[in-house]
């Protein structure tokens, strides 16, 4: 594929600026967030429309975290810039996510064996027909073992992304077209697109998503919760992507 000599919607100085590991909140001031409080020497290496960018160290390791927006032709456009312009090896996205069975409660994470679609994304980015895409093992792997470092729980199974906020549709109308072989422990917007392009480009990406609402539960995490959640969720993969 011809991507042109020079990515659009990242600007940094020099192509070092991005390291070959990265982290992708979907908020850009998430990535700020974690930028400032748990990176050193961290610095904004690019701001294109808003969606920030920071290169620091994590631990002696250096790592970015970049936001991708919501959506995958927006996690798309910036996956595809980072691993084909700047030559990054791994990203984990870091996001939220409806928890769509009962085995995931609010506040829990979920870890991505794979991603259900049945949007068209794959097929008109390389012709990919198929609605599954698998996250990378090594990866996932890294992650798991990390959980249990830390004693934190994690779940491990499918997500499905999709192409309308959960909440502002009918999701169960669209969660009853996915085949019965398939269990959806949560649904999220962007994680398809991550790994799809991973995978295509011979790169490595899973996802890590924590449950911020569930239609077995009407409990709203506090703000001191939802903060705490998080952090582990950063933790977990910072530690994870640094092995």
């Amino acid at each position: 594929m011809n991507f042109g000599a020079n990515p659009i919607h990242i600007s940094v100085e020099n192509n070092d600026d991005i390291a070959n590991i990265v982290l992708m909140p979907g908020d850009p001031l998430r990535a700020k967030y974690i930028a400032e409080n748990f990176l050193s020497d961290a610095k904004l290496v690019t701001s294109v429309r808003n969606m920030l960018g920071y290169t620091g160290y994590y631990k002696g390791k250096r790592v970015t975290v970049m936001g991708s927006g919501m959506g995958m032709p927006s996690m798309g456009i910036y996956a595809m810039e980072l691993f084909h312009f700047f030559n990054v090896e791994k990203i984990i996205r870091i996001g939220t996510c409806g928890a769509v069975s009962p085995k995931a409660e609010i506040n829990d994470m979920i870890l991505s064996s794979s991603v259900y679609s049945e949007s068209n994304f794959a097929w008109t980015f390389n012709n990919y027909s198929e609605h599954v895409v698998i996250a990378n093992e090594e990866l996932n792997n890294n992650v798991k073992e990390t959980a249990r470092e830390l004693g934190y729980n994690i779940h491990y199974g499918m997500l499905t992304t999709m192409e309308v906020f959960g909440p502002y549709i009918d999701a169960d109308r669209v969660l009853n077209r996915i085949p019965d072989k398939y269990e959806i422990l949560g649904e999220e917007m962007e994680a398809f697109a991550l790994i799809h392009i991973a995978n295509s480009m011979q790169r490595k990406a899973t996802t890590i998503a924590t449950v911020v609402d569930s239609k077995f539960s009407d409990r709203v995490l506090s703000i001191e919760e939802r903060q705490t959640s998080l952090n582990n969720m950063i933790t977990l993969a910072l530690e994870a992507i640094i092995k």
